[in-house]
């Protein structure tokens, strides 16, 4: 009786892995849609839809909805089609302040530590966002800006920080991949990276904070220029 019964728990804890594993498929590749805005605001999705396109059952669709509602992306109304959140200049005002105050502080911390080594890493990411501008790889800039403000988590020894400041970043994410539509904008944002590691490696605390709110400042602008062009994104 015990061998049956530990044959059953374990097949269950095999069936949930296998249920978790899709389900998370499933909402990264919505996610990394609705993101890159291949998926517009505003866009219906119906679970047997994206269900029959992944070639799985609705349970890991409805689990991936919950997972992107959770995080504004998607709306789900009872008994209505679930759809693409737009903007809400409410939900990116109070995701822009705790971005705000969290990066602040990390360069802050790291700069407490510090040194050549951690100068060099961080100056092999900007080389390589400066080649991805001259390549016309804007995709590939995307990922590299993101890394350059992770990497000052880890080098500042507060990794897991990043992921709090990731919950607030992500909110405002599409209207980031929009403005890098225009090619100015990316290098606007490389020149604001090469302002933040200078006063790092200068160890001057006033210059890099005044760099980093310079830097994080321009959401401003982008989100007027979005709203202008796109009004129908905003909710």
């Amino acid at each position: 009786m015990k061998r049956e019964s530990d044959r059953g728990c374990k097949q269950h804890t095999v069936e949930e892995i296998v249920r978790r594993t899709t389900t998370d498929a499933v909402y990264e590749a919505l996610h990394d849609e609705i993101v890159s805005l291949e998926i517009l605001p505003g866009t219906k999705l119906s679970e047997t839809e994206v269900a029959s396109r992944f070639g799985v059952s609705r349970q890991p669709v409805r689990n991936a909805f919950t997972r992107l509602g959770n995080e504004d992306l998607l709306l789900i109304r009872p008994q209505k089609a679930t759809v693409v959140r737009g903007f809400s200049m409410e939900r990116i005002a109070l995701a822009r302040l705790v971005r705000m105050a969290v990066e602040l502080e990390i360069v802050h911390r790291a700069m407490e530590v510090w040194d050549a080594t951690r100068e060099a890493q961080l100056a092999e990411n900007l080389a390589l966002q400066e080649q991805a501008i001259s390549d016309g790889d804007l995709s590939a800039f995307h990922s590299l800006d993101y890394d350059f403000h992770k990497l000052i988590y880890v080098l500042s020894g507060n990794p897991m920080a990043f992921n709090v400041m990731l919950e607030s970043k992500q909110k405002v994410d599409r209207l980031c991949m929009l403005s890098l539509e225009k090619g100015s904008a990316a290098d606007a944002i490389l020149a604001d990276h090469r302002e933040i590691a200078e006063a790092m490696a200068a160890g001057d605390h006033d210059q890099a904070q005044a760099a980093v709110r310079k830097h994080l400042s321009r959401l401003d602008e982008t989100i007027d220029f979005i709203h202008k062009t796109h009004p129908g994104y905003f909710e």
